[in-house]
Parts: C-alpha cells; structure tokens; sequence
C-alpha cells in the first residue's frame, strides 16, 4: 500500500525460499517470478516458499521480515501473538490465538479490499504448469464464503480462517487444532451458520453525523457540533435492538482552537448493562481562536464555570 512494491515487480528466488519445508508453490531457486504469481501461490496455494521469498523482498531476510510481522500484529491490537517467521510452521515461541487470527483477518478485509476480493476466493492456481486447489472447502460449499486461510501442522493441527458476508453482515470464524481437514470446514461451516442465525448487524451512526454539540470557550463561534469519523456498526442477539442505550461523555472544558483530530468526548453504547462499543467524538468543524475581546470575555467567563 505505501507503494515500495509493485504486483509486476519480480522477486528472485532464494536457495532458502526454494527449500522452505511444507506446502509449496513449487517456484525454483535463481528463478524471477513476479510478486502477483507469488501472493497468488502464498494464498491460494498455501506455498511456503512464496511467503519466505516475499518476506526476503521485503524486509532482506526473513527473521527481519518477521520483526514487521508483530509490529503490524500490535498495531492491529493482536497482543496474543509472536511470530518467528513467515510461513507459520513450527518455531520456538512462534505463537498466536483463535481472537488475533480473527483480528488480524478484520484488519485484512477491512484494509485491502481489492486484494482479498481478489486472491481469497480463487479456487485454484496454476504456476509452472502445476494446478493447485485452495485448501478452503468452504469455497465449494457456501457461495457467501469469501476466504480466509487455511493451515496446518501436527503441532497446531488443521486451523481454518474464513468469513462469510450475507445480507449485509460479515462474520468471521476461527478454527483451530482439528484433526483433519473436513472438521475444520465442518466446524468453521457450523460457527458461521450459527452466527448468522442468532445474530444481525445494526448500522448505529454515520461518518459525520452530528451527536451532539459542546460549548467552545475562546473561540471563533460558541458550539461545535461533535460526531464520528466513521461509520459504525454493531452485531448484536436477533430482537435486541431496542434494549441498546447510548451515553456520551463530554469534555468539561473545550479550549479554541479546535481541529477535527481532537478527541472531545467518548460515545458508549450498551446492552443489557455490558459495553459492546466505544468510539471518540472528533469535531465535525474546525474552531480558530477567537478575537482579542472574545477570548478576554470568555476568560472572565471561566472564573465562574
């Protein structure tokens, strides 16, 4: 996404990379092979030698490849999870959970749309004349599956990520540790047929709407109006809607100037007395400063708040 690598760049493929254990896509050492074909051999074919040939482009090897991986994981809130390396097979203190998996496919989705409508629900590849099958059973059983990710070996057992969108609610399942690859398909099919059926999304605010509006002390004008910077969704029990409840807390005091980025106040939604949402309320205007006698004015207005 920052633009340092292009789909038809070309990656040449390191004596490592080629002899990486595991799954494979089969590419062969000193050989270029374009950066698409790779991540199309990485997802759909599940090939560890194109992850350690990516990683090795990116960051030169992959143990510093690795080292990106858990700065991306913290910044996405996985603070379960430690990689070693970029295929996933088995490393001292190589770990993650069912909810950074889970995480980590949100921020996927969420991220780079246009590659997983892309890559995570091809069916198959083909790369130096070998057709490999996505190990996703999903893909063949449930039109609305869309991805995520396979894996397997005998430590973790066969773990299947996917995700579902239907009537306009995506879910995603993690399962792990199963003994064998109709299991994982099985179970991930049942957690997902469970959730759309005992849950819905509820679309509660749009990106800009205003939520409420506080006073501007110092300012160019008296108010702001406050909202959110996104649009916001919430999956809740079927029926629940009406015992959601909403409450916000305002800053005391609210300073010109004021910029969209400040945080003025929290949004907390509720059900049933437990917190299934928090969000920061940003300005939907900027607020400069006011002239001198307004500022002065509202100076000796403060000494009695």
């Amino acid at each position: 996404r920052a633009g340092r690598l292009s789909l038809d760049d070309e990656v040449t493929v390191s004596e490592k990379a080629w002899r990486t254990e595991g799954s494979r896509m089969f590419i062969e050492v000193n050989t270029r092979v374009r950066v698409e074909d790779l991540m199309q051999g990485m997802i759909v074919q599940s090939g560890n030698d194109a992850s350690v040939a990516l990683a090795e482009r990116v960051a030169g090897t992959e143990e510093t490849f690795a080292v990106m991986m858990n700065q991306a994981a913290l910044g996405i809130g996985m603070t379960s999870s430690n990689f070693r390396n970029a295929t996933g097979l088995p490393a001292s203190d190589h770990y993650s959970t069912a909810r950074d998996m889970a995480l980590l496919a949100r921020a996927l989705i969420a991220q780079f749309p246009d590659y997983y409508g892309r890559w995570y629900s091809q069916r198959e590849f083909t790369y130096n004349d070998i057709t490999q099958r996505n190990r996703n059973a999903l893909l063949w059983r449930d039109s609305t599956v869309d991805g995520v990710k396979t894996g397997m070996t005998e430590a973790a057992g066969y773990c299947l990520v996917a995700s579902a969108n239907r009537d306009n609610m995506r879910l995603i399942s993690v399962v792990m540790g199963t003994p064998n690859a109709n299991i994982r398909a099985s179970a991930s099919q049942s957690l997902l047929g469970y959730g759309f059926q005992f849950y819905e999304t509820h679309k509660l605010f749009a990106a800009g709407e205003p939520l409420t509006s506080v006073r501007v002390w110092k300012g160019a004008r008296e108010r702001v109006d406050l909202g959110l910077d996104e649009d916001v969704f919430v999956i809740i029990p079927r029926g629940q809607r009406d015992s959601l409840n909403a409450e916000m807390d305002l800053n005391a005091q609210v300073i010109a100037p004021v910029t969209s980025d400040d945080e003025l106040g929290t949004v907390r939604v509720s059900l049933n007395d437990e917190i299934v949402l928090e969000k920061p309320l940003h300005p939907l205007q900027a607020v400069a400063s006011g002239d001198f006698l307004d500022r002065i004015m509202d100076e000796i207005l403060l000494w009695f708040e």
